[in-house]
């Protein structure tokens, strides 16, 4: 079983919030986190129709049933419980009391945002990093490969899983939430999403596509971002002229899954497919994100580029710094590299600059840091 970082932030929430939330995709391994970080814990598991019901028809006896240091697993499920937990934390007054899990995040958190606003404590869980893996494959293994614990403990072939995954978890929430009956022209937009990660994002051209409005593509891109299937971007435009670019980035939250839905199969087809650099793009901005969560932080990552297409692909706003950074695919550093960079540089001379690409070796220059894919957790830390 391999250990996540996020378990020291959780065990510490757990002694200051009567109730720590942790939200993430499906078989990204809350349900196995929560048990190991919490090993006392009772679980329940509110998937179960029986308990379900249990909950939902009479949540005074369930909470009495339940009352203290316990699992609630998929508490999405029975959203009438969020007020009865409020009533029980408050009069109990102790930490520690619960742990909720979920796997939509929107019916999660609007939940918490009504009735546990200032009793709990949020936590976010990705597919694994590739910092947390003990024994580390190649960037490129990785990437192809993706980060579900399921899928990296059992060595279930990236072309076995994600069809399941797909039919099992994805096709399931759109299903519930947004009552789809052609699911081959969802389908059919989960692919053209592929082929557009790492781009600006465009509802209307989408909806052109498929012969949709970009009404019904932006409600399918909630379902989506909500499952922690994708995410956007935004834009860096704090202190810019009107001629800065002010629509997101899309990206996808597991790069097995989106090189899967590319038809990639191997760690060549990855190197020469059309959209390679943008895959890579796609991994290190993915990969500082987990480092943030697994600290408990809420990332503050954006991206930047002007109507001249001048662009840096990602800026981190920690504090008052602002870390600039350009994600190259090559394996050769090249004077290129630096264009975008440089130019930002003269914009913001305060920001702290970097590179990364896929060699092998970290270089500290006068004006710029360079780091290889597999040390980019050292630019946060």
């Amino acid at each position: 079983m391999i250990e996540r970082t996020l378990s020291l932030k959780a065990q510490s929430l757990l002694q200051q919030y009567p109730i720590v939330s942790i939200s993430g995709p499906r078989q990204s391994g809350k349900t196995t986190f929560s048990k190991l970080f919490a090993s006392q814990y009772n679980y329940v598991n509110l998937e179960l129709p029986d308990i379900r019901r249990f909950a939902s028809s009479d949540p005074r006896s369930f909470l009495d049933s339940y009352s203290n240091r316990v699992i609630l697993d998929e508490v999405q499920n029975v959203p009438e419980l969020f007020s009865y937990l409020q009533v029980h934390t408050d009069e109990r007054n102790q930490p520690g009391q619960y742990i909720l899990t979920g796997s939509q995040n929107f019916l999660l958190m609007e939940k918490i945002t009504q009735s546990l606003a200032g009793r709990v404590a949020l936590l976010t869980l990705l597919p694994l990093s590739y910092f947390e893996l003990p024994k580390k494959p190649s960037v490129e293994n990785f990437i192809y490969s993706g980060g579900y614990p399921r899928l990296i403990n059992t060595g279930i072939a990236p072309e076995d899983f994600f069809p399941t995954y797909i039919q099992t978890y994805v096709e399931r929430d759109v299903r519930q939430l947004l009552q789809i009956q052609n699911l081959t022209l969802f389908q059919n937009f989960l692919y053209l999403l592929a082929g557009r990660a790492g781009q600006v994002f465009n509802a209307s051209s989408l909806g052109n596509e498929l012969g949709v409005s970009g009404q019904t593509v932006e409600s399918w891109m909630s379902v989506l971002e909500a499952s922690y299937i994708v995410f956007r971007l935004q834009p860096y435009f704090k202190n810019f002229n009107k001629r800065i670019t002010k629509s997101p980035k899309l990206y996808f939250y597991d790069t097995g899954l989106l090189s899967h839905l590319l038809g990639i199969r191997s760690e060549t087809d990855l190197q020469l497919h059309f959209a390679r650099g943008a895959i890579y793009e796609n991994f290190v901005i993915l990969e500082i994100m987990k480092e943030l969560l697994n600290q408990g932080k809420r990332p503050q990552l954006y991206y930047w580029r002007d109507s001249n297409q001048n662009e840096v692909d990602l800026l981190i706003q920690q504090g008052l710094q602002l870390k600039a950074i350009e994600i190259k695919a090559g394996k050769t550093i090249n004077s290129e590299f630096f264009k975008g960079l440089n130019y930002f540089h003269k914009l913001v001379p305060d920001a702290d600059l970097n590179l990364v690409y896929n060699g092998n070796e970290l270089q500290k220059r006068s004006d710029c840091t360079i780091y290889p894919m597999h040390q980019i957790n050292s630019i946060i830390s």
